[in-house]
């Protein structure tokens, strides 16, 4: 994927990349060559081609916007732009995703409702989290709505003509614990007697990736903000995100900040090989190498007590 502001340039890249490609007896496939702009149609090599484009699973593609939805230019001046980016689960995506859950409910049509919810729940959670940094509220929601209307079926296809006493049998009111702690009460839950629910897609949180500063780089030297904006960072687990912010942003062991780079370990402050309990006031970030390092030390202090009471 090449992207600029100039159409020559993509061009000159279009060539750079095919000369470099045939040195390895590879060449670009015009079918699978896309050149688009982001916010309007153009006219390209006879085509039209519609905004946007797809990449890793997401459609990326402006929208023209006024002054209170326009996305800005940050900085100093911060001025508008007069468009919005929105980044969403391409229909490619969202249309594999519902042929795997399609599959898995034809394939599980006479297995316990246990069995369905165990087959589909993965599914489910895995596409869900990757695509909750962008803008995937209304997908989801789609999506919760056309399963149901599946897993309606599917109790039809086991009990006859679906009616409101048989669906009562799959389907319960309830509440359901969400990802972020939060519960939320629901009118129709695909349940079992026993409790086991199947999850929706609308339960997993959409938490936007935190921009970096426009005056901030990983060279500025201030290791403050960069600790500070790792904690913030989507995949970050939680009990990490919270320790930095205890920590202030440093390791326990070395004093140092944590750069956006470094690997971090969570390590408790007493063992739980000698009683102690996994919880916050216990635990401690570090370096992963400062991790090694305390460890070697502390086993070192194991031999040395345990030759000093055989003496």
């Amino acid at each position: 994927m090449v992207i600029s502001p100039s159409l020559e340039i993509i061009e000159q890249c279009k060539i750079a990349i095919s000369e470099w490609l045939k040195l390895v007896g590879l060449e670009i496939k015009p079918e699978k060559t896309r050149i688009c702009h982001t916010l309007k149609r153009i006219e390209y090599d006879g085509k039209t081609e519609e905004p946007g484009f797809d990449f890793l699973g997401f459609n990326i593609r402006q929208y023209p916007a006024g002054k209170y939805k326009s996305g800005k230019t940050g900085g100093t001046i911060n001025r508008l732009i007069g468009h919005k980016t929105h980044i969403k689960p391409s229909q490619k995506a969202v249309k594999a995703h519902m042929e795997e859950i399609k599959g898995a409910i034809k394939e599980l049509k006479t297995a316990p409702q246990s069995a369905l919810i165990s087959k589909l729940n993965p599914i489910i959670k895995r596409w869900s989290n990757y695509y909750s940094a962008v803008v995937s509220t209304e997908t989801f929601t789609r999506l919760d709505h056309t399963i149901w209307l599946m897993l309606r079926a599917w109790t039809g296809s086991r009990c006859g003509k679906a009616s409101h006493e048989k669906l009562r049998n799959y389907f319960r009111r309830g509440t359901v614990k969400l990802s972020n702690g939060k519960e939320r009460q629901e009118p129709w839950l695909f349940q079992t007697k026993d409790g086991y629910t199947l999850w929706k897609h609308s339960y997993t949180p959409i938490v936007r990736h935190t921009l970096i500063r426009p005056d901030a780089t990983p060279y500025d030297g201030n290791w403050t903000y960069w600790a500070t904006r790792k904690g913030q960072a989507i995949g970050t687990p939680n009990r990490v995100a919270k320790l930095l912010k205890k920590q202030k942003g440093r390791c326990t062991w070395c004093g140092q900040y944590f750069a956006p780079s470094d690997l971090v370990e969570v390590d408790h402050i007493v063992p739980r090989n000698l009683g102690g309990k996994d919880e916050y006031k216990n635990l401690k970030l570090l370096h992963r190498h400062c991790h090694d390092d305390q460890t070697a030390l502390d086993n070192a202090k194991a031999v040395s007590l345990t030759m000093e009471q055989s003496d």
